[in-house]
């Protein structure tokens, strides 16, 4: 059963598979359509996922993965 963790995994799958960059909707579009039955199976994290991946995210930025978002929320998730 997956947990939050494996969602940093996930998003950088995704946005590789997005060519290095991608909005929220286009990652969380991509991590469903590739793990959706685990997602299902994975307990509460099924009803928070969409939330927890934001939180994903920002701990990839943090850790120099992700590009810093610069003060502006709209802006594309994308690889460093």
């Amino acid at each position: 059963m997956p947990d939050k963790d494996v969602l940093r995994k996930w998003v950088v799958e995704a946005l590789r598979g997005l060519g290095g960059a991608g909005s929220v909707v286009e990652v969380c579009e991509d991590v469903w359509r590739h793990h959706e039955a685990e997602l299902r199976q994975a307990g509460d994290l099924f009803f928070t996922w969409q939330y927890d991946i934001r939180w994903a995210a920002q701990t990839l930025r943090d850790e120099g993965v992700l590009q810093p978002m610069a003060g502006r929320r709209r802006q594309p998730w994308a690889l460093a």
